[in-house]
């Protein structure tokens, strides 16, 4: 039995960050998934596929794993890299790249 912990990204269809500081438990799929002949879903008999543990802090996250016993691995999260870019900024005289029209 494993599981990662990892931090979530922002979702791109909202411009807020809601459930980005918590830390998420998530375990490994232990089984393949079967597709039913019959309806054509896709099914599993690993229920710990739909369990995910939200946590404050990677600490409590970690320390929750050791005294479970669960194989873990932390997946650090990546900090975007912001440009900040003004509409006037276009206009500048200082521009380094010339007007194109």
């Amino acid at each position: 039995m494993s599981a990662k912990i990892y931090r979530p990204a922002k979702t791109a269809m909202q411009s807020g960050k809601a459930k980005t500081h918590l830390w998420v438990l998530e375990f490994d799929q232990e089984q393949p998934r079967k597709i039913d002949p019959i309806m054509g879903y896709t099914s599993s008999g690993d229920m710990r596929q739909q369990l995910k543990l939200t946590f404050e802090t990677q600490e409590l996250a970690e320390a929750y794993a050791k005294r479970s016993g669960i194989e873990y691995r932390v997946i650090a999260p990546k900090e975007p890299a912001r440009q900040v870019v003004a509409y006037p900024d276009n206009f500048r005289y200082t521009r380094t790249q010339p007007w194109t029209h």
